[in-house]
């Protein structure tokens, strides 16, 4: 199984997503995004994939997002994603492409239900324990 994830190792949960990937036994292609961000042709893929905006891959925290008045609803789809790869930073993480789906892994455990052998169990970096039992299909 291909697993890609747009990953900051800045953020705890890009870590811990990271994690969950490599504890079920898969070597994820890493894209560090902040210093190679995704192209205009790329970013719109990973949008259609999740099925969601620009506006909710938008992350405000620690971003540019304020003083650029992001919250405005003037701004068009085109143009949120013209900020997204002028400032990626604005692109929310950690984004995970696999066969089986493209999700924002917000919370980290969203990432088990695209994994072929997730864990069952987990401990994140802040010590929140996470149990994990496969939705039957």
């Amino acid at each position: 199984m291909t697993v890609t994830i747009y990953h900051n190792p800045d953020c705890g949960t890009s870590r811990n997503t990271l994690a969950m990937i490599e504890a079920s036994g898969e070597k994820p292609v890493i894209l560090e995004y902040l210093a190679h961000p995704p192209s205009r042709e790329r970013l719109v893929e990973l949008l259609a994939s999740m099925k969601i905006t620009p506006r909710q891959l938008l992350r405000e925290k620690g971003t540019p997002y304020g003083e650029l008045g992001l919250g405005d609803p003037k701004w068009s789809d085109d143009e949120l994603i013209d900020f997204m790869l002028t400032h990626p930073i604005l692109i929310n993480r950690p984004i995970v492409e696999t066969p089986k789906g493209t999700v924002l892994c917000r919370p980290s455990e969203a990432v088990l239900d695209l994994l072929d052998n997730p864990v069952a169990a987990f401990t994140k970096e802040d010590g929140e324990h996470v149990a994990y039992e496969r939705k039957p299909r």
